[in-house]
């Protein structure tokens, strides 16, 4: 994946921002805080929010920004001043980043049986109440590869569409 100068890392919730920050304190991925807009991860769905809010000061070269969400659905779409300036590579969790739990658990196939969301499945099988919370996955993958790994595995089982990208196109 080739990204330019400056990145603007954009979540989508709590759960995608502390995935990628756990990754990028870890040194995990391929981009690091120093190469980020305002060297922090952006919370901001809105194209046009985020364009008044991180775009006006006048950057010399393109932009990537790694949009990190579940949904394939959510457009981003950036007015014509900007949209040549900017490359919007979506990284898709989907279903949810809960998936990632349920992998590293070893509960895969009784995930596929139970035909419950992800975030339920950890809920009530798993027993994880908290399961989206920031304190709660930042303590549950306080270890950096065991997130590599089930980020790994949750590429291998997915059913991943012809040109997306997902956490795993991230690694180092």
């Amino acid at each position: 994946m080739k990204l330019s100068k400056y990145i603007a890392c954009i979540c989508e919730g709590a759960a995608e921002q502390a995935i990628i920050e756990r990754l990028l304190d870890a040194n995990k991925l391929i981009f690091t805080y120093d190469d980020m807009i305002e060297g922090e991860v952006i919370r901001c769905r809105s194209a046009k929010k985020f364009e008044e809010r991180y775009l006006r000061k006048g950057f010399d070269e393109k932009i990537t920004v790694l949009r990190i969400l579940d949904s394939r659905r959510e457009k981003f779409k950036l007015s014509k001043a900007y949209a040549p300036k900017i490359d919007v590579i979506n990284v898709i969790t989907a279903p949810e980043i809960e998936m990632l739990i349920i992998l590293n658990e070893g509960k895969y196939t009784e995930y596929k049986k139970s035909n419950k969301k992800p975030s339920e499945f950890c809920k009530t099988e798993l027993k994880y109440k908290n399961v989206k919370s920031t304190e709660f996955l930042k303590e549950y993958f306080a270890d950096a590869s065991v997130l590599v790994s089930a980020i790994i595995e949750y590429k291998r089982v997915s059913n991943i569409r012809n040109g997306e990208c997902t956490l795993a196109d991230l690694l180092r």
